[in-house]
């Protein structure tokens, strides 16, 4: 069973690009938050595999994404300054804190501060706060786009495991 939704394209092949990869994008956020929701807190930082990766940190890990191309990216403030790790394989790190509920609103709240940030630019206006130097947002929204859809797919695969388990 799929924790992913059937998609909206047909509610946007007519639209503006822009719209179109929001909404696609907007899609992915959903369901990779999503994929906590019914979980026991064990079984939302269960490992399965040999790295940091659990649901819990799969969620953790994609509001530093968002924070990373839609703060740091757009406002060139610095990491530290932020309030997120310097590296990505940190982001994955779980405190005694993190819970569901505190993890699917700090991504929620994340998700939303990065739709504000966008808001007002163009697809081919310039972020110039990433590391890699200046890249258009059209870059930045198929980054993140491929990036979430990779973690959705990670997401599935460990929910499935852990549904199975239990």
């Amino acid at each position: 069973m799929t924790i992913f939704p059937g998609t909206f394209a047909d509610d946007v092949i007519g639209q503006p690009a822009k719209t179109q990869f929001e909404t696609f994008i907007d899609e992915h956020r959903r369901a990779l938050n999503d994929c906590l929701d019914g979980l026991t807190e064990e079984q939302a930082r269960r490992s399965l595999v040999p790295s940091r990766t659990t649901l819990l940190g799969l969620v953790k890990h994609a509001a530093f994404v968002e924070k990373v191309w839609f703060d740091e990216a757009v406002t060139c403030r610095p990491r530290a300054e932020i309030g997120i790790p310097a590296t990505p394989d940190e982001s994955f790190i779980l405190d005694d804190g993190d819970t569901v509920a505190s993890i699917q609103r700090t991504h929620r709240e994340a998700c939303e501060a990065s739709r504000r940030a966008t808001a007002s630019l163009g697809l081919d206006d310039v972020l110039r706060g990433n590391r890699r130097g200046p890249l258009p947002l059209r870059w930045v929204y198929l980054h993140v786009l491929r990036e979430l859809a990779q973690h959705c797919g990670h997401a599935e695969i460990l929910r499935e495991q852990i549904l199975a388990a239990d």
